[in-house]
């Protein structure tokens, strides 16, 4: 369980921290703040300073700038080194306060008394052992430490998708990435899937746990093997934490866990309705509720899959001093309700068969406006939008906000055959990259669709 701290020290984020950052080929380049520090907002060596200080350790944390920091950092490097270990800073242990702020990028090791430059590590030997030679291990032939059985026949891999990062702290703050891939899901062969009986939802169990995903059928995916992703947690989804699933092995060297072959079984676990709440701020579900959270621009997105019977959510539409219009069609099973205050939009409650489950496009586009126009507002009910615009389906370039039905559109009307076509026509694909792979998907499939 996540109880919180109990203090709450507000630290820089990334564009807002002064100091260095080292790449992968050790380059270490001087990093400085393009965002001035919000509120309270500190550096985490100020903050841990002051703590020290206040703790009776005020003579070994005097540091009064990132430059203080950064050389004991260096001098730490060079300590009883005499070439012994390849990370020396040592050069720049004594780095005066204008120096390290116009310091330029140099990469490591850069040792008192040498002179510092690029070099390639051990390409004439010299490697770090007692007489400077290799030392070749024979690691022992790779294996899952849990093979599948009769009880869990699938090998569950878990990774992550190409928006999100870790379980979203930053990444699922954004609006635009989540608009990707908003809800946890079970990637799975569609044979697979056929022969599981599976639809909408299927429950993973483990051996160390269980979980409730939306179904992703996938060519690529391979026969026997699942894929989940790792970001959602249990503040972002109801039954969705893959760590949960993983066996508990670890690489008895790197402590690595063995996440990508734990042994699984999937079952069908179907929901009568499905649907999606808009919200200003966070809201609870009833238990048996299957939910996953979206931040939204201004507020938060829900998507909903329950059994409950739509029109008994109707003590949750409203909001405090709203004002409240609803559509209610019990033979059908659909609920909607959307609130107001001072002409803006400030929740909706969207329910209906699962089969025929209403999409949030149209009521997303002005849940973020100051305020909504009358015919606006009489069509929200409906779930189009007011100007006739056609949905454009799921986001798939996050850089432009270009929907699945637009390309789609764009290549049956011929108007782009190919990714590069797209690229110019609607410019999906032209910045960051990361929808290439499923846009050349997209293309591979209406190919074999003709």
């Amino acid at each position: 369980m996540n109880a919180g701290a109990h203090v709450l020290l507000p630290a820089a984020a990334w564009g807002e921290k002064d100091g260095t950052v080292t790449n992968s080929e050790r380059r270490i380049s001087r990093q400085r703040p393009f965002l001035p520090l919000p509120g309270d907002a500190k550096p985490d060596w100020w903050i841990i300073t002051q703590v020290a200080r206040r703790m009776g350790f005020a003579t070994s944390f005097a540091y009064e700038s990132a430059a203080d920091i950064f050389r004991e950092h260096a001098a730490l490097s060079g300590f009883e080194n005499a070439g012994t270990r390849d990370f020396d800073l040592g050069a720049l242990a004594r780095i005066a306060d204008e120096s390290f702020d116009a310091l330029e990028p140099v990469v490591w090791p850069c040792r008192e008394g040498e002179v510092a430059g690029d070099m390639r590590f051990f390409a004439d030997g010299g490697f770090f052992t007692p007489d400077r030679k290799a030392r070749f291990i024979a690691p022992e032939v790779p294996e899952l430490r849990s093979a599948p059985t009769e009880d869990f026949p699938f090998v569950l891999n878990t990774g992550r998708v190409r928006d999100q990062w870790h379980t979203m702290t930053r990444t699922g703050l954004s609006a635009r990435l989540g608009s990707h891939s908003p809800e946890p899901f079970v990637e799975v062969h569609p044979e697979d899937a056929h022969a599981n009986g599976l639809r909408d939802f299927a429950r993973i169990v483990t051996a160390h746990g269980e979980g409730i995903f939306r179904v992703a059928l996938r060519e690529g995916q391979q026969r026997g093997s699942l894929f989940v992703p790792i970001h959602w947690s249990e503040e972002t989804a109801s039954s969705a934490r893959a760590c949960e699933l993983v066996a508990p092995h670890t690489d008895p060297y790197s402590g690595q866990p063995e996440a990508k072959g734990t042994p699984a079984s999937i079952l069908p676990f179907d929901y009568a309705y499905r649907g999606f709440a808009l919200t200003r701020q966070p809201v609870a579900f009833p238990n048996g509720t299957w939910w996953a959270r979206v931040a939204l621009s201004g507020g938060v997105g829900t998507l909903l899959a329950t059994n409950e019977r739509p029109e008994l959510w109707r003590d949750r539409a409203a909001a405090a001093d709203s004002e409240l219009a609803e559509f209610i069609d019990r033979r059908r099973g659909v609920y909607r309700a959307t609130a107001f205050r001072d002409g803006r939009l400030e929740s909706a409650l969207f329910l209906g068969p699962a089969g025929a489950a209403p999409h949030w496009g149209a009521v997303k586009a002005l849940f973020d406006a100051s305020a909504i126009t009358g015919i606006e507002r009489r069509m929200l009910l409906s779930g189009r939008a007011a100007d006739g615009l056609a949905d454009t389906g799921p986001v798939v370039c996050a850089c432009f906000g270009i929907g699945l039905n637009v390309i789609r559109d764009a290549i049956g009307s011929k108007a782009a055959t190919s990714v590069e076509g797209i690229g110019k026509v609607l410019r999906a694909g032209t910045n960051c990259g990361s929808c290439l792979p499923e846009l050349k998907r997209i293309v591979h499939e209406h190919a074999h669709a003709i």
